[in-house]
């Protein structure tokens, strides 16, 4: 087992990571308000309603569909985030990485912080998109699922290269390719999202816990034991688990894990599935231990010293939010300016500085130390090679299976 300890976190971290937990991605988000489930995207109105739409299914992409760049005419760059997702000053007004953009290249952003959840987002673009129209929105900040799902449906464009010389060069390698986007040719990661073990040392009481296998088997742990309601993570560090590789595994072997879990839960051991609320239950000793998210474990470790996390030997899910230029938007070069401005280490360092998400943008770290050396050695968010080597990413679905997938986990869950 590896177990990483970061430094003691500045005041100015703590103060950034508060602001995120609370009502920003971390509160909002973690793919847990309307989850990519049964109960989430089939609801609302994901890929259980897009045949029905007239809407052809995901893997009949035709590629993007761009329209006439006005960038050149008009300076401006229509970007929408999540919300508390980007940086901002003391008077809680201005983005300065924007507000540095805008200086240097005459191109004003008009930034959004529009996205609460990744499907009731896709349910707001997804008339314009399959009518073929501008959706008013030039940059998009999309889950890797949903991101996947956009370029298979032909709903965003192909990037130049040419407008992207920083994020070429600098996008860490770990991300650099994923099955749903090969090469990066339509995707650019925002932020990184690492799933982990977190742990109550008080509520532990000794018992050890060095993996997935000790969370589902040790009768210690029996009805303190928590998972993700959200299915790539919980079923993504349960394969691995079972040697199994999230990037390549069969449909067999997700009734596999699938299975595993269904024992747990069956014996009492999984006291239950939880979105971001698992962070209570760990804190008050409820969760002696559970499958988590890094950016809450931070938050959780510096409110409290006997939280803590570990990577378990047979590795960790990544997942990711990534950039997209929708179909049809008007301001395309702009909106690749802006994706590669935030691949420069220096922006990419204030804007960790800030959100405190696996970074990722090789060359940061020595950006990151002049803001804040506890950020640039903390391996959750500048992840170091021995971490990096243990992420995997869940491969990409079809919609097939995506809808058989998420049937079984809310069977599974209860959902």
């Amino acid at each position: 087992m590896e177990q990483y300890e970061p430094d003691r976190l500045s005041a100015a971290q703590v103060a950034a990571m508060r602001r995120s937990f609370t009502n920003g991605r971390a509160a909002l988000t973690r793919r847990s308000l309307l989850r990519a489930s049964a109960g989430g995207a089939l609801a609302a109105g994901g890929i259980g309603t897009l045949s029905a739409c007239g809407i052809p299914a995901a893997g009949q992409s035709k590629g993007g569909v761009p329209a006439e760049d006005h960038s050149a005419k008009e300076k401006t760059v229509n970007f929408s985030n999540w919300t508390e997702y980007m940086d901002v000053d003391d008077s809680g007004k201005h983005h300065p990485t924007l507000d540095q953009f805008a200086k240097r290249t005459g191109i004003k952003v008009k930034y959004t912080e529009d996205i609460n959840d990744n499907n009731e987002f896709f349910g707001k673009i997804k008339p314009q998109l399959a009518a073929g129209q501008d959706t008013g929105r030039d940059l998009i900040v999309l889950t890797d699922w949903l991101a996947a799902r956009l370029i298979r449906l032909g709903w965003a464009q192909k990037l130049d290269p040419s407008n992207l010389p920083h994020a070429y060069a600098n996008l860490s390698a770990q991300f650099r390719s994923p099955d749903w986007d090969p090469g990066r040719a339509y995707s650019y990661v925002w932020q990184g999202i690492s799933t982990v073990i977190a742990y109550n040392k008080k509520a532990l009481d000794g018992v050890e816990v060095k993996s997935i296998s000790d969370l589902l088997d040790n009768p210690k742990l029996k009805g303190r034991v928590g998972f993700l309601s959200e299915m790539r993570d919980s079923i993504g560090m349960t394969l691995l688990d079972m040697g199994k590789d999230p990037a390549d595994f069969t449909a067999d072997d997700y009734d596999a894990a699938i299975a595993r879990l269904q024992k747990a839960v069956d014996k009492g051991q999984i006291r239950r599935f939880t979105g971001n609320d698992y962070t209570s239950d760990l804190t008050s000793g409820d969760f002696a231990a559970c499958v988590a998210w890094a950016g809450d474990v931070v938050q959780l470790k510096a409110d409290s010293p006997d939280i803590d996390f570990l990577i378990p030997d047979s590795g960790y899910v990544t997942s990711t939010d990534n950039l997209l230029i929708p179909n049809k938007a008007r301001h395309k070069t702009n909106a690749e300016r802006l994706i590669d401005f935030y691949y420069e280490p220096k922006a990419a360092a204030e804007l960790a500085a800030y959100i405190n998400y696996v970074c990722p943008v090789d060359g940061v770290k020595a950006e990151l130390e002049k803001i804040d050396k506890d950020a640039a050695n903390n391996p959750l968010i500048i992840p170091d090679k021995a971490m990096a080597a243990k992420s995997h990413a869940f491969r990409s679905l079809s919609s097939k299976e995506e809808t058989e997938f998420e049937a079984k986990f809310a069977k599974l869950t209860g959902a």
